[in-house]
């Protein structure tokens, strides 16, 4: 089968209206990335990227490089006239909204020169009306929220991949070994009957049947998983929502060697029966009980 051709990808528009977050999400996505490069060497930079085909690329060139910029259109013809493909993507966004997100920033905008912040929005606009004409796809990020902008970046360059998914890191640990720093959401199940007590338990782990035997034995280790799967069921379409590239789940118990593991375990086969794109790891597996 043939190889889908590498995306070169050059990423403009009004300033304020998300390009640098798409430029993020196409990392993500695997792309190299380029930000503020001026256009001047855009003709040299994309003959290095054909040295390394396959490969997907996005740059930003946009009013931050003053002077610069004003050769971008000429440049995107001698591109075009070296046989270089190319896609133009243009962030657009209402005035009133660019404004808003400047003040809530309070960020110097780049064509501001001492006039005020309207102002310098109508210029910027008047000054790139010749490159939004260039572009091949144009995305108003008036009402999108970070989120909706990702998915909507994702479906038009993952390439059918899965890279720009939502990476879920479901892992045990023992709190006498501390809570893992990069947890998202901590869950004690430190009130679960504790197989270290039963003496052919004991040296054993939660990976181990007869662990999950004994656990399972209990209502309250039916009830808490139902309770807490519902809360996963809810929460985690509300991240992807939102754009969050990782969620790390973190349960606990004492030592990290039995509950801790059997209820990650379960919650892992329970995010995976729903299709998401999920890790296990067992931190405090290998430390003395």
């Amino acid at each position: 089968m043939q190889q889908e051709k590498a995306h070169f990808l050059i990423i403009t528009g009004m300033s304020g209206a998300g390009k640098t977050q798409v430029l993020r999400t196409l990392e993500d996505l695997n792309f190299f990335c380029v930000d503020n490069l001026p256009p001047a060497l855009m003709p040299k930079f994309a003959e290095l990227c054909r040295q390394t085909p396959g490969r997907d690329t996005a740059l930003v060139v946009d009013t931050r490089g003053g002077i610069f910029f004003d050769k971008l259109v000429e440049v995107l013809d001698e591109m075009k006239a070296m046989g270089q493909d190319y896609e133009v993507l243009f962030l657009d966004a209402t005035d009133a909204v660019l404004i808003r997100r400047y003040k809530e920033t309070r960020r110097r905008h780049p064509m501001e020169g001492g006039k005020n912040l309207a102002a310098s929005v109508a210029m910027e606009r008047k000054y790139l009306m010749p490159v939004r004409e260039r572009a091949d796809k144009i995305i108003d990020t008036s009402y999108l929220i970070p989120g909706e902008l990702k998915e909507k970046i994702h479906q038009l360059y993952s390439s059918g991949n899965d890279a720009g998914e939502m990476l879920i890191v479901v892992q045990s640990f023992g709190y006498k070994h501390g809570i893992p720093l990069d947890s998202d959401l901590v869950m004690d199940v430190r009130f679960l009957p504790n197989p270290f007590y039963e003496e052919d338990l004991k040296h054993l782990t939660g990976n181990d049947q007869p662990v999950a035997d004994f656990l399972s034995r209990f209502d309250q280790t039916y009830e808490f998983l139902k309770r807490f799967f519902d809360l996963v069921d809810y929460l985690v379409p509300q991240y992807v929502h939102e754009g969050k590239s990782q969620l790390v789940i973190s349960i606990g118990c004492t030592g990290g060697q039995h509950r801790s593991i059997f209820i990650a375990n379960k919650v892992y086969d329970h995010l995976r029966t729903h299709r998401y794109k999920v890790e296990i790891v067992h931190r405090d597996l290998d430390k003395k009980k």
